[in-house]
């Protein structure tokens, strides 16, 4: 397990001295990033409307910068005991969960939600100490298995249409054991960008399922940066399977980090916005046919990629079986038997953007601090409540809308 991150922007998130005035000091400096992030938000938006935005880096140029040399495959070199078939076992045995009532095992349910293209389900398990673990189960309607593994594995496609991974570099891989080393930084709201240093494995079964299972790790190719924080548990796995008698498929998940946020900052992150960045993969996931050539993620999972051991392929039929005989699967309809939409990006008005931001500022600052005063609380529950009282209400319009413009149509 990778030691803890050097002292730095992770510690803003944990409790600090009570120094007199340094809960004022910290709230005018948060709201002072803010207003900024917001103005630039602000002004881009009005040049893009005007067409003068300058374009990001295209992906050639990107690729024309110099990458690092993998080390030599084939070689002894230590990779072959960070992910073993033993780590296969255990992710088999994990995501059993997600095949009966995760609830009734001590899951707790975050969201489950879904439209014509893709659904989703998630549960949260919170352990005595550290993070929580996430448990989600994603539906993809017309997708294959192949085409939702290259997209999930595409690290190069992934800094197209992921705002949050700024860099990715192989460092090493082993042909003998299938396992490959990858450094990636991603970059958050207000916080130093995160370092990922992992280590990952891809098996592949007779019937066109696939498994993964990815982990922390420390690489001579990756020395310490101040600039970044690197995190120091992730623990992720997951399972593609076809749905019989559909054209579909189906990816469950099980992940556990700790990236040195706030715990209750994380949870409410999640719970807000997952939803819209599963809007956001699956969008990204139908572009991926027309995508270019195959990348280096994509060449070098192809070639590293394993069978299943035949013992346990008994074991992952009974563990997983058929999607349509699993409760879970696929999300409930509601009780006004409505599917939740993607909200297309760009609607937020300028008002509705600095009132988001102010209220973000409002919670990072009640969360960050160490204290557990009446105030604190109150304000936290405040700026709670108005989050989601605004969502309920932007909701609420937007239902109001659509079904203004169906009589009108009528």
């Amino acid at each position: 397990m990778a030691p803890p991150p050097p002292p730095g922007a992770a510690d803003f998130w944990r409790p600090v001295a009570a120094a007199r005035g340094g809960g004022w000091a910290t709230a005018a400096a948060l709201l002072l990033v803010a207003v900024s992030h917001l103005a630039v938000l602000l002004v881009r938006r009005r040049l893009r409307r005007g067409g003068r935005i300058a374009q990001p880096e295209t992906p050639a140029a990107a690729a024309a910068a110099p990458a690092p040399v993998p080390a030599s495959p084939g070689s002894t070199s230590g990779l072959e005991g960070l992910v073993t078939e033993d780590d296969l076992r255990q992710l088999v045995d994990s995501l059993g969960v997600g095949t009966r009532e995760p609830e009734a095992e001590g899951w707790g349910h975050v969201i489950s939600k879904g439209n014509d293209d893709v659904s989703y389900r998630a549960w949260c398990d919170k352990p005595t100490a550290g993070p929580p673990r996430y448990l989600s189960i994603t539906t993809y309607e017309r997708c294959t298995t192949e085409q939702l593994r290259d997209f999930y594995m595409d690290n190069e496609y992934r800094m197209e249409w992921d705002g949050t991974v700024t860099k990715h570099e192989q460092l090493q891989y082993d042909e003998n054991s299938g396992v490959e080393v990858g450094r990636t930084i991603k970059k958050f709201p207000l916080l130093t960008p995160r370092e990922y240093i992992l280590a990952w494995r891809v098996w592949e079964t007779n019937d066109k399922s696939f498994y993964c299972f990815i982990k922390e790790c420390e690489h001579p190719l990756a020395a310490r940066q101040n600039k970044f924080v690197r995190v120091r548990l992730l623990r992720s796995g997951w399972c593609i399977k076809k749905i019989p008698g559909r054209d579909a498929c189906q990816i469950t998940v099980l992940h556990h980090e700790d990236n040195g946020m706030n715990i209750e900052m994380a949870k409410l992150a999640f719970s807000k916005g997952i939803w819209n960045y599963i809007c956001k993969m699956n969008n990204a996931l139908r572009r991926y046919p027309q995508h270019r050539s195959p990348s280096v993620s994509i060449l070098t999972m192809q070639k590293l990629m394993k069978k299943v051991p035949q013992d346990l392929v008994t074991v992952m039929d009974a563990s997983l079986p058929d999607s349509q005989t699993t409760a879970a699967s696929d999300v409930p309809s509601t009780q006004t038997g409505r599917t939740s939409p993607c909200k297309l990006p760009g609607k937020k008005s300028s008002r509705q953007m600095i009132a988001s931001g102010l209220l973000l500022v409002g919670s990072i600052v009640c969360l960050s601090r160490g204290r557990s005063n009446l105030g604190a609380q109150l304000a936290m529950a405040f700026f709670l409540k108005k989050a989601f009282k605004q969502e309920t209400e932007s909701g609420s319009s937007a239902s109001r809308g659509k079904t203004g413009l169906t009589r009108s149509r009528q």
